[in-house]
């Protein structure tokens, strides 16, 4: 890195995209599908809500949400909301918003069978119905207290005509929405360029986009987009490591900020694979004692980046911080695996996917190997991944969670210790607290639950909360652009200074 730096240096970056009021930022992840419903990466989740709007969302300053593709909304019930829809919302195919887009779109994606990447944005929905020309009821299965925090960005309106001609791979392939930019072009894996709609309509918190033409590479390399941005040739990154902030912010020309998100990482044990030692909670109390987070989180992750002891982040509503915590402690972590009969050790294996997290993988390995554990480190994709931790073939997985940027302790805990298929703890007390805590609107018992359960988690030790994740941009010095806490980019905020 910074010899790269020392090359690249000399010469001060243009930044010509401030003159032709265009912006060329980069990914380091690929983006292979730009249908809302059935993305799997962030960065594809990102880029979709340029081209896509839902009936709210939310003002990350004063934690209201406010109308977006509905003029108003009214909770008529604990389980019914009342949407106006807005007049005069076009497409990007020149169709109008019409309350029956709204209605199609609802209960197609509520489907089971339609197989929404991200069920739980989705299956809480019982129907939508249009009750008047321009006015739509959405009614849950039950109570579901996240309801608006899931419709502000989640759920995106889709023009019902178009979709049902071309379907999620053609909706990829030419996206149709009414967001703020269009797409005009992209080379998959590639490029993708996007131009500001004309036509979109005035109310909502994207009206004011100012920037009229965004350009973004897939650049896997972070020294080609290191490069890229010291020359001009880029004016905006994300996900920069902490130890490169430095020395790119020093680079005439560019500065490096970093914010806050509601990402967080942790090790994850598996009590149910037969046989395993984790069964026994004074080993996953060991294991706790024997991580030593803080040495990892200062010498591989970065010191913004806040240590947790509880399975959520504490940006997110009802993340109680009140819960059982673990000191590095070898010597007892040593003393509770002889207590529980491992006083020789054990072999387990962990699975991960995230690739720039493995120096952190073979820390923790290194820790649990002085404590004799032998902890064996699999670097899968992120589906095989995924299907190996779901179908009980590991002990443990190394993992984030970014809560689907939903600032909600549900969409921690719920997703986790709610006897689902993601569940590997499947504690009947935890369970209850939490089935409890999903399904009363409540806000005030429903933190109490919370705290009971997240308490239990702790104290049981069915994870190793490691830390929350800050953000890193580097970006021209002239660039005015920040991430939000739920690690979206409002790219239709962004401005030349």
């Amino acid at each position: 890195m910074s010899s790269l730096l020392a090359v690249t240096a000399v010469a001060t970056p243009a930044f010509a995209d401030k003159a032709s009021n265009s912006f060329n930022g980069a990914f380091g992840n690929d983006v292979a599908m730009l249908d809302n419903y059935m993305a799997t990466g962030r960065e594809e989740l990102v880029l979709a809500r340029l081209l896509y709007d839902g009936l709210v969302s939310k003002n990350h300053e004063t934690g209201e949400f406010v109308p977006e593709l509905a003029s108003s909304y009214e909770m008529v019930s604990d389980t019914e909301i009342d949407f106006v829809i807005r007049d005069g919302v076009k497409f990007h195919n020149g169709d109008t918003l019409t309350a029956d887009d709204v209605v199609y779109t609802l209960n197609t994606v509520s489907k089971p069978e339609y197989g929404a990447r991200y069920q739980i944005a989705v299956n809480w929905i019982e129907k939508a119905e249009k009750l008047e020309d321009n006015t739509v009821r959405l009614t849950m299965k039950e109570p579901y207290p996240m309801a608006l925090e899931m419709l502000a960005g989640n759920v995106p309106i889709y023009p019902a005509k178009y979709y049902q001609e071309v379907g999620p791979e053609g909706m990829s392939v030419k996206p149709v929405g009414t967001g703020p930019y269009q797409l005009v072009s992209q080379t998959p894996g590639a490029e993708f360029t996007f131009e500001k709609f004309d036509d979109y309509y005035s109310g909502g918190q994207k009206a004011n986009a100012q920037i009229e033409t965004l350009n973004f590479r897939i650049l896997p390399e972070q020294n080609t987009q290191y490069a890229e941005l010291l020359s001009g040739g880029l004016d905006w990154i994300w996900r920069v490591p902490e130890d490169d902030v430095g020395r790119l912010d020093s680079q005439p020309g560019v500065k490096v900020e970093s914010a806050p998100v509601m990402r967080f990482a942790y090790l994850a044990m598996n009590p149910q694979r037969p046989d395993t030692p984790l069964a026994d909670p004074r080993v996953r109390q060991a294991i706790n004692h024997a991580v030593n987070k803080t040495a990892i989180r200062d010498a591989l992750v970065g010191a913004n980046y806040a240590l947790i002891d509880t399975a959520c982040n504490p940006l997110q509503y009802g993340c109680t911080t009140d819960v059982t915590a673990y000191e590095y402690d070898p010597e007892k972590a040593r003393a509770l695996l002889e207590e529980a009969g491992y006083g020789d050790g054990f072999d387990i294996s962990l699975v991960m996917s995230d690739a720039s997290a493995q120096t952190q993988a073979q820390a923790i390995a290194a820790d649990l190997g002085k404590v004799g554990i032998n902890l064996e480190v699999n670097m899968l994709t992120y589906a095989a991944a995924s299907d190996q931790w779901r179908n009980n073939q590991r002990d443990m997985e190394f993992t984030n969670w970014g809560s689907y940027g939903i600032g909600d302790v549900g969409m921690s805990v719920a997703g986790f210790f709610s006897g689902t298929g993601d569940d590997v703890a499947q504690d009947p007390d935890v369970i209850k607290l939490v089935t409890e805590a999903t399904s009363i609107v409540d806000q005030e018992r429903r933190a109490e639950l919370y705290a009971e359960a997240l308490k239990l988690i702790a104290e049981r030790a069915y994870w190793v909360p490691l830390w929350t994740f800050a953000m890193n941009t580097a970006m021209a010095e002239d660039l005015s652009l920040s991430v939000s806490p739920d690690e979206f980019v409002p790219f239709w905020d962004a401005t030349w200074n």
